[in-house]
C-alpha cells in the first residue's frame, strides 16, 4: 500500500526558500515561483502562478479585464470602478504580468512574490473581483512572441468587452512593456490564426489606458471618469491590503515607513489612505470636464473622488452611447 506524502504549510514554505536560496546561488538568477514549488530549475517561459476562475457564461453581464505590470498595479487602475462593476453583477479580472518578487527594500524571490500574490487576492476578495498572477519576475517582462500569445489569450478567455492598461508612457520597463503586450493584444485577439488553441473574439473589445503624469509625447486625455465616491471608503480598505508596497513603501521604502511601534503603524496607516484618496481625489478635480459630460454639470460639480479613463486608438472606438453602456453608471 503506498503512503500519501502530506506536507504542512510551513514545511512547504521551508521547501520554497531551500529551492529559491539554492536556485539563486547556482545561477545566479532568481528562479520562479512555479519552479521553486516543483523543485525546479529556472523555466525558460511564464507560467500562471495563480489561476483565475473559470471565465463566466454568456449570462449578458459585461467583461472586464484590467492589466499591470506588478501586483498593485491593475488594483489601483480597478479600485473603485472594479467594485462597482462587481456590485452590478459584471465580472471584472486583475492581472498582474509579473509575479513582483523584487518589488521590496527588504525582501525578494519566492518569499516576497507569495507575499504580494496573497494581497492581491485579498484585495480582489474585498472588491468582489478576480485576479490572476503571471509568474514572470519582476523587472523582466519583455514583448516576446511568446509573451503576446499569453495576453491574447487571457484577453480572449475572459471574452472581453473592456481591456485596461496603462499608457507606453512610463518610468518603468515592465510598465512600458506591459502597455506594448496589451496594444499588440488589441488587433491580434480577433485574428483566428493567431493563438488558435483559444477561439478568437468575434469583435474587438474597448482599450481603455489609465492616468498617469506624463506629458511626453503627449499627455493623458480623459475620454471618461466615473464618481466613486459611494465606494471610496471600502475601496481604500481594499487596496490598504497591499501592505508590502503601500505601509513599507515597497522598492523604494525602508524600516522606518512602518515601524514596529503601535501609535506609529496607527500613524503610518492614517497617513496612506489618507494619500492614497488623494490620488482619486485628484482625477475629480483634473477631469471634472469628463465628469461634466457624463453627469451633467450639476452632479459632476459634487463629485469628490472618481477614475478617468482614455480610449486606446487600437481597439473597438465607442461612441457616448456605448461608453455609457459600457460603464453604466451615469445618471440620466
Amino acid at each position: 500500500m503506498r503512503s500519501k506524502l502530506i506536507l504542512s504549510p510551513l514545511l512547504l514554505a521551508a521547501l520554497v526558500l531551500a529551492a529559491f536560496t539554492i536556485g539563486t546561488m547556482a545561477s545566479g538568477k532568481l528562479p520562479s515561483i512555479s519552479a521553486a514549488i516543483a523543485g525546479a530549475a529556472p523555466s525558460a517561459g511564464p507560467a500562471l502562478l495563480v489561476q483565475a476562475a473559470t471565465p463566466p457564461a454568456n449570462d449578458g453581464k459585461l467583461r472586464v479585464i484590467v492589466f499591470g505590470a506588478h501586483p498593485d498595479d491593475a488594483e489601483y487602475r480597478g479600485a473603485g470602478v472594479a467594485m462597482k462593476w462587481a456590485a452590478a453583477g459584471h465580472h471584472v479580472k486583475l492581472v498582474s504580468t509579473t509575479n513582483g518578487d523584487i518589488g521590496h527594500w527588504r525582501e525578494a524571490g519566492g518569499p516576497l512574490a507569495l507575499r504580494r500574490l496573497a494581497e492581491v487576492k485579498e484585495v480582489a476578495r474585498r472588491l468582489g473581483v478576480t485576479v490572476e498572477v503571471l509568474d514572470i519576475h519582476d523587472g523582466e517582462i519583455m514583448p516576446t512572441l511568446e509573451t503576446r500569445r499569453m495576453i491574447t489569450r487571457l484577453i480572449r478567455e475572459w471574452n472581453a468587452d473592456v481591456v485596461i492598461t496603462n499608457r507606453p508612457n512610463d518610468y518603468h520597463p515592465d510598465h512600458r512593456y506591459t502597455s506594448i503586450l496589451v496594444q499588440d493584444s488589441a488587433f491580434m485577439v480577433t485574428v483566428p490564426f493567431f493563438a488558435p488553441d483559444v477561439k478568437p473574439l468575434q469583435k474587438n473589445p474597448v482599450f481603455l489606458y489609465a492616468p498617469d503624469r506624463f506629458q511626453r509625447p503627449n499627455p493623458f486625455r480623459a475620454d471618461v471618469a466615473v464618481a466613486i465616491d459611494e465606494v471610496m471608503d471600502k475601496t481604500l480598505d481594499a487596496l490598504l491590503a497591499m501592505e508590502s508596497q503601500i505601509h513599507e513603501g515597497g522598492a523604494s521604502g525602508d524600516a522606518s515607513l512602518f515601524p514596529a511601534t503601535e501609535p506609529g503603524r496607527t500613524q503610518r496607516r492614517e497617513a496612506v489612505r489618507k494619500s492614497l484618496a488623494g490620488r482619486y481625489a485628484a482625477q475629480a478635480n483634473n477631469y471634472r470636464a469628463a465628469l461634466t459630460k457624463f453627469y451633467g454639470q450639476a452632479r459632476a460639480g459634487q463629485v469628490k473622488y472618481a477614475q478617468a479613463f482614455e480610449v486606446c486608438e487600437y481597439g473597438r472606438q465607442p461612441d457616448e452611447a456605448e461608453m455609457r453602456r459600457l460603464f453604466p453608471f451615469f445618471e440620466r
